[in-house]
């Protein structure tokens, strides 16, 4: 892996949390664990010959290395411990390599732990460009196609005519922007086909979408994992505008 554990400041958010390993070969969890700090990597480590430490080997032998994805986190031992159990009842002790199962959410949802080291180290940026923050929280998933991401981002939105002075459109994720498109053009909502999400025809008068393109590298490299910061209720934010 490019990395062999969570750096201090995501540990100190972390708390307790439940870690899955997954088989990036089809995707499939073949291990649930609780911990704390990097307890989530000390299976890479281990050299015993439990099913868990085959199914790694196995893994890297064919040249793969285990997804290790953060499925709750921010909790109590507590409620670390009742979610372990619950996924592992969940997914089914036949397809893990758990030996026992767990005992017996002011949680945050599942995301990859490169995904979670990145949200919660990134640096403020000063955004220079007409631009328009869209947090996309509720539709987020770390393991989106580019699709789905420019499809949650680009439509349906409550908005205003400072829309047409926007140059470039931010995907943001808990203050952090995945993604940087420039905006073409805007269209009343319900006007652009959608091949990833299904859009409700209800309740979308007044409602606007774009269309447009990811932005160009040099634009991308000045803003794409960096942090524009957590807004409110409003998923909308402009900025120089």
């Amino acid at each position: 892996m490019a990395f062999i554990g969570f750096p201090p400041e995501v540990t100190a958010v972390l708390g307790s949390y439940v870690y899955l390993y997954i088989d990036p070969r089809n995707n499939t969890p073949f291990y649930i664990g609780k911990g704390v700090g990097n307890r989530a990597f000390d299976h890479l480590k281990d050299v015993s010959e439990t099913e868990k430490v085959q199914k790694i080997r196995e893994l890297r032998d064919a040249g793969q290395e285990p997804r290790i994805d953060i499925l709750r986190y921010g909790l109590s031992d507590a409620e670390a411990a009742l979610v372990e159990a619950s996924a592992i009842d969940l997914i089914g002790k036949m397809q893990l390599t758990n030996k026992v199962s767990g005992l017996h959410s002011r949680s945050f949802g599942r995301i990859h732990s490169k995904e979670i080291i990145s949200m919660l180290t990134a640096k403020p940026v000063k955004v220079v460009h007409k631009a328009l923050f869209i947090t996309i929280n509720k539709r987020f998933r770390s393991d989106m196609s580019s699709q789905e991401l420019y499809e949650a981002t680009r439509g349906v939105w409550k908005i205003g005519p400072k829309r047409d002075e926007v140059e470039f459109a931010f995907a943001v994720y808990q203050g952090v922007v995945r993604e940087v498109y420039q905006v073409e053009s805007w269209f009343p909502a319900g006007t652009l086909p959608y091949s990833t999400r299904e859009v409700s025809t209800v309740n979308i008068s007044g409602r606007w979408e774009f269309k447009g393109r990811v932005a160009p590298e040099s634009i991308r490299n000045m803003y794409v994992g960096f942090s524009v910061g957590l807004s409110g209720q409003n998923p909308i934010r402009y900025a120089n505008i």
